[in-house]
């Protein structure tokens, strides 16, 4: 696709070269700052100065002033002109002969004594650009003979020429180029890369010299830019290898030139101009009879017979506004990208940045995100620029501006879409997904609240999930802007989140509580009641919570509750006083005694007025569903066994107060028993138990768990009281059967005795029991009592056998410690208490370690078992 990249503009008219003289024709050009050489076919030189004319309204122009003429005396054409500014020296080939002339005369220099300045037999000549010679008077200068298949390295100095090279050719050459040490040749079959220092060569590719005037031309550091057959424009580094992709230029091109990032090349009717970036054809120009292209010092001229004229490449930005202008991006990125090397890093980095922004703003309008996207974030674009396109996204309170000159032609999302809902809409998801991903990084640095309230406006806006999620994490929505947008779009639960980030907790409630009440109308959050619950948990102000509670406990005692027994043990949150707590839960009575149970059975608070208040509320629930007629069973079953629970596991509770409240209630009895217990007053519990609910596991489980925490013997005192109970005589009727040992009672004894034998002392039970019970009903008993008493007796004997051995090795301990001397004296010390002895009366340990006798003495009267430490006779 076509771009301007250049202008033709004439530098020396035909009248001003040639005056009346018609059959003058150019032959050669050479350049050197503002001077301008020529050579003609009438073997002159003509030498002119070319000024720069910029005009107002910044058009370059060129003002030439012809200096001097001069001829050569040669008759024949002056075939190539070379300027050597160091030497101010011009290299002339004419008539096969290279010799030098003054730059400012054009006097030819004549020859040096003992030296030559003149070569002879010479086709054509090229100067090293990239010379080895370290010498700033010097230039180095390649030449092909038309005598021998070689070509020869010349050193030009300002009166002399010296040959210090010459290198054999496998063909006759008929162009070069010269870069270090390397020859870029083509001779008449093929190019070739050949080394004159090492002789290595390279052949590239084949052509053939007959069909077309081949091409050699430096590019640049060992590069060379050659014609190929196929009419391509072919590129080779000095290895031989073509690192760019050839430009496909016309078959009959005479002339080529580099002006980074173009190649230009001229045929018998046209200038052609390609992209080095991306080998497209970007410009034409018409250029008849044109037959010399050179560039010189970045300055591409170009001569017909009768003029010459520079191409003057268009400023660099303006080609790329143009290509972007086109929405030619990809061009117009290639092209910034291309020219890097030629503009100042920091210059470049501006216009890098500006011209990816621009690009990410022209794929934006063709709804291109992605890529748009991705030119955003490389040109590190203010996302401001994007969120201003979007009518009343940005705060009021912003005081963003728009770049300047802008960076795209809209003037705001409506004027991009036109009336295409599908676009706006398009548009605001590709903006929320944009802002998502950069509201976190470095681009939203400065802007954070701009960029935090448009997200929210746009999440509001298009009923967006993510909207809880943002005003749930860090933010910096604007409270000023974002209020009104929310209550706009009915977000009211968004809205309360806003007010607490913003430390305004009694407005979110106050919000909150409207919309479950039913005043305000938002779905957003479903069990925004229970949400209310746990915000009141985590609450630290304690004036919120005591002023919200009682509207939560009306709603829902049981999760309202959740207020109080929920609330997080950390330093951020005040703790609440459960005795005020309970006060203020007095009227609300469900509440009240889940709160106690909190109390009581989850922190396992250990204070009397808290168990009592549960038991009490407990008995009272019993009390009321007994009142009731018919009774719920099952509900009744459930209180009941709270109740016992509670009774069985605390022992905090005023039981006496308890037991006066249900003394007359004969349904409780089994909770009277509980208290009986606990009052220690075991016997009539367990007269209860036995007598009036005949209810007898109950008993043997009230045994078990009343001496759960006490010693054996309690244990034992317990069950033989058990036993009494059920052996007493003294009921009416009751002597003939325990005789017997048949009746109910009697029974249950014997079942008792059977399972719980070991807890019995035997002897004292066979005194209980009547003669005439049969042995067989007591005999798991017996065979129990009988193993208990031997195991009893086996472990005594093995205890007094321990005993006796650890006497015994004491003995010898003694003994042994009798036949040897114990040594003290000042510098050594106590085993116990580490100060040395004052005098000779010690004490000596198991062992042979001596101590003083008072420290021996406290360590006995510290010891738990008193034993006996030391042996009996003191000696030193």
């Amino acid at each position: 696709m076509s771009v301007k990249a250049f202008e033709l503009v004439p530098a020396v008219e035909r009248d001003l070269l040639m005056g009346d003289k018609a059959r003058i024709n150019i032959e050669c050009i050479e350049c050197c700052g503002k001077h301008l050489y020529m050579g003609t076919n009438d073997c002159f030189i003509h030498h002119f100065l070319l000024d720069e004319v910029t005009s107002s309204k910044g058009k370059l122009t060129y003002s030439a002033q012809k200096l001097l003429h001069k001829y050569l005396g040669l008759k024949k054409p002056v075939a190539e002109l070379r300027a050597a500014s160091a030497l101010e020296r011009l290299i002339v080939l004419c008539d096969g002969i290279v010799f030098l002339v003054d730059m400012v005369t054009l006097e030819t220099v004549p020859s040096a004594a003992g030296g030559g300045a003149k070569i002879r037999g010479v086709t054509a000549f090229c100067v090293n650009e990239n010379p080895v010679n370290g010498d700033p008077f010097c230039v180095e200068m390649g030449v092909i003979s038309s005598k021998k298949r070689t070509v020869q390295i010349y050193m030009v100095y300002e009166d002399r020429v010296q040959l210090v090279k010459e290198v054999t050719t496998p063909e006759q050459p008929c162009a070069v180029s010269v870069d270090g040490y390397f020859l870029c040749l083509a001779l008449a079959t093929q190019y070739m890369i050949l080394n004159y220092n090492t002789g290595a060569s390279q052949d590239l590719f084949p052509y053939n010299s007959e069909d077309r005037r081949p091409i050699v031309k430096r590019i640049g550091r060992e590069e060379f830019l050659l014609a190929a057959p196929g009419g391509l424009g072919m590129f080779a580094n000095a290895e031989g290898v073509s690192q760019r992709a050839p430009v496909n230029w016309s078959e009959s091109v005479i002339g080529a030139a580099v002006s980074f990032p173009y190649v230009v090349a001229l045929d018998e009717s046209f200038i052609t101009i390609h992209s080095m970036l991306d080998q497209q054809l970007k410009q034409t120009l018409s250029f008849r009879d044109g037959h010399i292209l050179q560039d010189f010092e970045g300055k591409v001229i170009l001569a017909s017979t009768k003029a010459v004229y520079v191409l003057v490449p268009l400023p660099l930005e303006r080609q790329i506004q143009d290509l972007l202008a086109s929405h030619r991006v990809e061009e117009a990125l290639i092209l910034t990208e291309g020219a890097q090397q030629n503009i100042p890093k920091d210059k470049f980095q501006i216009l890098h940045k500006r011209i990816l922004q621009q690009a990410g703003f022209i794929q934006f309008g063709q709804l291109q995100f992605l890529e748009a996207k991705e030119h955003f974030r490389k040109g590190q674009l203010d996302v401001r620029e994007l969120i201003s396109l979007y009518p009343l996204l940005l705060p009021a309170s912003s005081s963003f501006t728009r770049c300047h000159p802008p960076l795209h032609e809209f003037a705001d999302l409506n004027h991009l879409a036109q009336g295409d809902q599908e676009k706006v809409l398009r548009c605001k998801k590709f903006l929320i997904s944009y802002l998502g991903e950069v509201r976190s990084t470095e681009v939203a640095n400065g802007c954070r609240e701009d960029v935090d309230t448009a997200l929210l406006k746009l999440y509001a806006e298009q009923d967006h999930d993510s909207l809880l999620d943002l005003l749930a994490s860090d933010n910096a929505c604007l409270l000023a802007d974002s209020v009104p947008w929310l209550e706009k779009y009915h977000k009211y639960f968004a809205l309360g989140l806003l007010y607490h980030y913003n430390s305004q907790d009694s407005a979110a409630l106050q919000l909150w509580i409207r919309v479950v009440d039913g005043d305000l109308q938002d779905s957003t959050r479903s069990g925004l009641y229970e949400y209310i619950v746990d915000f009141l948990c985590s609450c630290s102000n304690p004036d919120l919570v005591w002023k919200h509670a009682d509207w939560a406990l009306a709603k829902d005692p049981t999760i309202g509750v959740h207020i109080f027994t929920k609330r997080p043990v950390s330093k951020d949150v005040t703790e609440l006083n459960p005795e005020e707590a309970i006060t203020y839960l007095g009227k609300h009575s469900q509440a009240l005694l889940l709160f106690l149970e909190h109390l009581v059975l989850e922190r396992k608070i250990k204070k009397e007025k808290f168990h009592t208040h549960l038991a009490v509320l407990y008995l009272e629930r019993v009390l009321s569903l007994l009142s009731e007629a018919p009774a719920d069973e099952e509900r009744l079953s459930r209180a009941r066994q709270r109740l016992q629970a509670l009774l069985r596991e605390s022992n905090l509770y005023r039981a006496q107060f308890l037991l006066g409240k249900m003394e007359n209630c004969e349904q409780l009895l089994l909770e009277r028993a509980t208290l009986h217990g606990k009052l220690e007053e075991n016997d009539k519990a367990l007269h209860i138990l036995v007598h009036k609910l005949k209810d007898f596991s109950s008993a043997e489980a009230f045994c078990v768990w009343a001496s759960s925490c006490r010693d054996s013997a309690y244990q034992q005192q317990l069950f033989h009281l058990l036993l009494e109970v059920y052996l007493d005589r003294s009921l009416p009727g009751k002597s003939q059967a325990a005789a017997a040992g048949g009746g109910e009672l009697e029974m249950a004894a014997v079942d008792l005795l059977n399972r719980h034998g070991e807890v019995f002392d035997a002897v004292r039970v066979l005194r209980m029991l009547p003669e005439g019970w049969s042995l067989q009903l007591l005999r798991p008993f017996l065979g129990r009592a009988v193993r208990t008493s031997m195991h009893a007796g086996r472990t005594a004997q093995i205890a007094v056998g321990l005993a006796q051995s650890e006497n015994l090795q004491l003995l010898h301990d003694r003994l042994k410690d009798r036949k040897k001397p114990i040594f003290v004296s000042e510098k050594k010390g106590c085993h116990l208490c580490h100060n040395t002895f004052s005098e000779p009366d010690v004490v000596c340990l198991p062992g042979g370690a001596p101590v003083h006798t008072h420290c021996v003495a406290q360590r006995v009267r510290d010891s738990p078992n008193k034993r006996q430490l030391t042996n009996s006779s003191n000696h030193t």
